[in-house]
């Protein structure tokens, strides 16, 4: 996947390419750049002008650079110096200038349609037609010069054949009736220029506000911080605040880093990060975010994280490797792509032979083989699939929707099946102790010992449940976990477990008929439960009963995704009566209980097997296995890295309903791509025969050009308006 390595000794690099225009040029490019030794693979986006190369440890960037420049493009390390992006003015400038000399020579023609008479002599036309067709036109020389001297051909090639051939006709005209007025075409080879050029430029505009979401994200970077230096504050710039230093956020400033509260409390504004509008409570303890704004009180924060490692910098990452990546559907348009340019120079010199043999008036067939030329351009179908793709990813990330790359949109369009973990998933993740048997002090005492250095949601609620009782835990020794299962060690050298209901009957731990009749009666109310177990032999001291609630969107999430036509599965190492209740109240099909993470991946593998696309949706390490398993695995942030990690969509909050906005997403953009791809094979399969027919002159063919690539991106942009699915 991109963004990913593809092993150890693996790396990636990525490249700013310059001088493609075309997909025809990006196919040239990423060729160049797989036929260098130890290249795994090389993925080049038109849109962001990017290429994304995953190569052996022992090449180099230089050599990557050598590949493009002797493709007749030019590249630099993406981090490199010279992006500066250009300005407005500077890069309408061309276009305008072309604009006002084309215009005296298409003024005639349209003061003749209206019945006014208006003439300008050959040498005017020749004097105004040349600085456009050899000064603001010089690029698509030296473009296609650069095409035919890595053999091959792209947009740039159609339009200087096209235009050079309606303006050496012109000049041969011109010099041939010097003496008198001949009907000459230069206004034929400045329109498609200068129309070409305006159509760069809208494209260009359009392309930068694909990647508003990505502009967004790095505008929450703030450039220095409030550092507490032997007592005193000290603004330095953000490069040099180090992990472990006491930072100051005061009212209404943004974070500049991950950290942990240690003194203060306020409300913290993470919506450009988590999408969520409202603003939420932090105190001493909380964990929060760099990029969010700090609503109200002065805060202390410890630094947890700095630079490229802030969950900022990592979303970033993510989205810029998801517009960076390439849908499966895209490789129709490759493939077309790769012969387009050949086949259109076939198409024109066949419509000049067959027009001129025909009535064997040659400057009018030299005409409709120059209108072949110019509508024939490639450009929309380079920019079909990355704009919807930039656009779509951009717009799921400031919702709080994170998807890694190109294939994980191509598979949650395509899910039929959503798998869910329980346990902070569709409900809190945060049980509390409701019941237990036995001598409570005591019972409470040996668990609470056995679980302190435990992460698990159990062990966290009868910590709170001693700490709240005030019950000190006692020192453990030879403490074991044992996966999927429990935890065990000795309290004053006797040896103690915390068991689930499966591991102590494969212990076959003796369990009194009270306790046993006490867990069915609390499992029959959907509680979950533990055993807390004496060894040597085991045999059970007390039972105690867990209950978590469900999250308030979990049943609107289940039904929004019913609507959608998907199938919802419940699996979880709960017990069977906990895990029926929860499926039975959110309106669930089939439910998987109390079964181990492997157990996870293998009933996942089995879905597929059976032929459904499966999503799997988790938050844990335990469910780390089944997400990578899955067609599309779908993580929740406020779980584990391992889990975001083996997760193709990432969730920034832990709102199910997300779930059912995320795969909106997926298919509203899929949709955009195989929208744009329609229009960029249509207006090339509708134009070039009329073109070729004689029905469009060259003028309408550029406007028809142009017109096609900024259409392809405007569609695009559409899906800018999409919101997450409302509560």
């Amino acid at each position: 996947m991109a963004g990913m390595l593809r092993a150890a000794t693996d790396h990636e690099v990525e490249l700013n390419i310059t001088g493609m225009t075309c997909a025809s040029c990006s196919g040239r490019v990423e060729k160049a750049l797989r036929a260098v030794n130890g290249v795994a693979s090389a993925t080049v986006n038109l849109a962001t002008e990017k290429a994304t190369v995953q190569a052996g440890k022992n090449v180099t960037v230089q050599q990557l650079q050598q590949a493009v420049e002797r493709a007749g493009y030019h590249a630099l390390p993406a981090s490199g110096a010279g992006q500066k992006p250009q300005s407005e003015f500077r890069a309408v400038l061309p276009v305008l200038l072309s604009i006002l000399l084309t215009l005296p020579l298409v003024l005639p023609m349209i003061l003749g349609w209206a019945g006014f008479e208006m003439t300008l002599s050959g040498w005017w036309q020749l004097a105004l037609a040349t600085p456009v067709q050899f000064v603001f036109g010089a690029r698509f020389y030296v473009a296609a010069y650069r095409a035919l001297r890595s053999g091959a051909g792209n947009m740039d090639l159609l339009v200087a054949i096209g235009t050079s051939a309606a303006y050496g006709l012109s000049v041969v005209l011109l010099l041939a009736h010097a003496d008198g007025m001949a009907h000459l075409y230069f206004e034929a080879s400045a329109v498609v220029i200068t129309l070409v050029l305006l159509g760069k430029w809208l494209e260009n505009k359009a392309k930068h506000q694909t990647t508003a979401a990505i502009a967004a994200l790095n505008a929450l970077r703030p450039d220095t911080a409030r550092v507490l230096v032997d007592g005193s504050e000290v603004q330095l710039p953000l490069a040099g605040v180090r992990v472990t230093a006491v930072v100051v956020v005061l009212p209404g400033e943004r974070i500049p880093v991950d950290g942990k509260i240690i003194e203060g409390n306020s409300h913290i504004d993470e919506s450009l990060i988590t999408g969520e509008n409202l603003p939420v409570a932090k105190g001493s303890g909380d964990h929060v975010t760099g990029g969010s704004v700090n609503l109200e009180g002065r805060l202390h924060l410890v630094t947890e994280a700095v630079g490229a490692e802030t969950t900022l910098s990592r979303i970033i990452r993510m989205v810029e490797s998801a517009q960076a990546g390439k849908a499966p559907i895209q490789k129709t348009a490759d493939r077309v792509s790769a012969i387009f340019v050949p086949v259109i120079l076939c198409i024109a010199l066949i419509t000049l032979l067959g027009w001129g043999l025909y009535d064997g008036i040659w400057v009018a067939a030299l005409l409709k083989a120059v209108s072949v030329l110019v509508i024939a351009c490639p450009c929309a179908l380079g920019l079909a699939t990355p704009a919807a793709m930039m656009v779509g990813t951009g717009v799921a990330a400031r919702q709080g929707i994170l998807i890694k790359d190109a294939l994980a949109l191509e598979f949650a369009y395509r899910i039929d099946t959503i798998a869910f973990d329980k346990t902070g998933t569709l409900t809190i993740g945060k049980p509390s102790l409701r019941h237990l048997t036995g001598d409570r002090q005591r019972a409470l005492q040996i668990a609470a010992s056995l679980q302190q250095a435990s992460e698990h949601p159990l062990a966290r609620a009868v910590l709170d449940q001693a700490r709240s009782e005030q019950i000190l835990p006692q020192r453990v020794t030879e403490s074991r976990s044992v996966g999927g299962r429990g935890i065990e060690g000795k309290v004053d050298n006797v040896p103690y477990a915390m068991a689930s209901t499966r591991w102590a009957g494969e212990l076959q731990a003796v369990i009194p008929e009270a306790l046993q009749q006490q867990a069915r009666l609390w499992q029959g109310q959907g509680l979950s439960i533990s055993w807390l177990l004496q060894m040597e032999p085991p045999r059970a001291l007390s039972v105690m009963a867990f209950g978590d609630e469900l999250k308030p969107t979990a049943q609107r999430a289940i039904q929004k995704l019913h609507s959608l036509g998907l199938s919802t599965i419940l699996i979880t190492g709960d017990n069977a009566a906990s895990a029926n209740a929860v499926a039975a109240s959110l309106g669930m099909g089939a439910v998987h209980a109390e079964v181990l993470p492997e157990t996870k991946a293998d009933i996942i593998r089995q879905l597929k097997a059976a032929g459904h696309i499966v999503g799997m949706v988790g938050d844990g390490i335990n469910d780390a296995p089944a997400l990578a398993a899955a067609d599309i695995g779908i993580a929740m942030a406020t779980g584990t890295d391992v889990a975001m990690q083996a997760a193709g969509i990432t969730l920034m909050r832990g709102d199910p309903l997300l779930i059912a906005s995320a795969l909106d997403i997926s298919r509203r953009t899929y949709n955009k791509i195989r929208q744009n791809l329609f229009w960029a094979f249509i207006y090339n399969l509708i134009g070039i025969p009329l073109a070729a027919f004689g029905l469009l002159n060259p003028m309408l063919a550029g406007t028809a050009m142009a017109f096609s690539s900024v259409s392809v991106i405007s569609n695009a942009l559409l899906l800018a308006r999409w919101k997450a699915v409302e509560k």
